[in-house]
């Protein structure tokens, strides 16, 4: 699968034409003619700052749902050269913050998710200079190694357990002090070489709340913050606040609607029990769909505010279909459920399930949790939403939490 994939195409040696350095994921391989030829640096290409912890929140995730230490066993020491990497290249100056630059002449100058050249600026609009420390980097960092902490227990080794946590709750509070910012009630898109805040407001705060690295109080506020007028549009959160400088709602990544951003910020907001501002998220991109062929949500649209009546104004180059778009769908129904599968234990565990206003019931069928499945039907009702078990085939246990008893955090494994 994926996973193993990327461990086998995981970076070995300093290649400054790739990006590559030891321990580090790959951003993407292409097999074209241009690539071959070496014009562009994309054959196997590793110029990006977040895939490689994201690729250990990845594992941390698949033996959650699934419970299969073997095949984490079998991958955990390319988990240990993604730490390694995380602590080493991918912190530049040593400052504690994952931050990047590129080596290749032909690579990307932005290196996390929005790598258009003009994403990261200063509030006057000029462009920030390397190395740069993006906010939702620190909170993938900050995620990858509480996960590793637990998989780490998973596989008898507390010790290395209780350092990864260490460093993640030592990274959390750096984090809090540096990138917090009272004057834009969020947190700052990025640090500069200099250490210079980017003081806009985007979407890449949203990210900080999926991984769990945001305080309660910070998270709420950076969630009422992107649901303000200037970052959602109504159809979605905006990359980029309609007030800052750069904004262009037909640009790419400075000022577009994306959906799978929106996703993952709507997960984040419901791990810590917001579940209106995720209302209104799916809400906005379910009405969107009905605007756009086949129902099929494109990879991003512009960022012009709803008008009654209208549908979304479409980028006219956007991907459709689009994998992390069309997952979406999926991850945005899963924040309203608070929906985990935790394949070790045999659990389905639904934290606070809500539905918005337009959604009636969903019918789940054939969900799999190690050799059983089960059929379940969710319905809303004015306060709750009731879950029914149709049909079950093996052992499952369906945990259903309240709304007040929503887990926020990982649980510490040396507790």
């Amino acid at each position: 699968g994926v996973l193993a994939y990327l461990a086998s195409a995981q970076a070995t040696s300093v290649i400054p034409e790739q990006d590559a350095e030891p321990g580090k994921i790959l951003h993407e391989a292409r097999s074209g003619e241009m690539a071959a030829l070496g014009e562009i640096p994309f054959g196997r290409y590793y110029g990006s700052v977040d895939s490689t912890p994201l690729f250990v929140m990845l594992a941390g995730a698949y033996y959650e749902r699934t419970g299969d230490l073997a095949f984490i066993q079998a991958i955990w020491p390319h988990v240990q050269l993604s730490l390694r990497w995380i602590d080493t290249y991918g912190d530049v100056d040593g400052d504690g913050f994952v931050e990047y630059a590129r080596h290749s002449t032909k690579g990307l100058v932005q290196q996390g998710w929005k790598d258009s050249a003009d994403s990261v600026f200063y509030d006057d609009g000029v462009l920030a200079e390397p190395p740069i420390a993006l906010c939702e980097v620190q909170g993938y960092v900050f995620a990858a190694k509480r996960m590793a902490a637990q998989l780490a227990m998973a596989l008898g080794q507390p010790a290395e357990a209780a350092e990864l946590w260490r460093q993640a709750e030592e990274l959390q509070r750096r984090f809090e002090a540096t990138f917090w910012s009272e004057k834009l009630g969020t947190y700052v898109l990025a640090l500069d070489g200099q250490k210079r805040p980017c003081q806009v407001r985007t979407s890449n705060a949203g990210h900080c709340l999926l991984t769990g690295i945001a305080s309660p109080e910070r998270a709420a506020r950076t969630a009422h913050t992107l649901l303000s007028q200037d970052l959602f549009s109504g159809w979605g959160i905006r990359t980029l606040a309609s007030s800052e400088v750069r904004y262009n709602p037909m640009s790419y990544h400075n000022g577009s609607v994306w959906p799978h951003d929106n996703a993952l910020i709507a997960w984040g907001m419901a791990r810590y029990g917001f579940k209106e501002p995720v209302h209104n998220i799916l809400t906005g991109l379910f009405d969107a769909s009905l605007f756009v062929e086949l129902h099929r949500l494109p990879e991003l649209f512009c960022g012009f505010v709803r008008r009654p009546g209208e549908g979304p104004t479409l980028y006219p180059v956007a991907c459709a279909p689009q994998a992390w778009a069309a997952g979406s769908v999926f991850l945005l129904l899963q924040a309203c459920l608070g929906l985990s599968i935790h394949g070790a234990e045999e659990r389905i565990r639904f934290a606070g399930p809500t539905l918005p206003e337009f959604l009636q019931e969903v019918r789940i069928e054939n969900l799999r949790v190690g050799k059983a499945t089960v059929d379940l039907l969710l319905q809303r009702h004015p306060q709750d939403v009731s879950i029914r078990v149709l049909r079950m085939e093996g052992q499952i246990i369906i945990e259903k939490l309240g709304a007040g008893q929503m887990p926020t955090r990982a649980v510490n494994p040396q507790v």
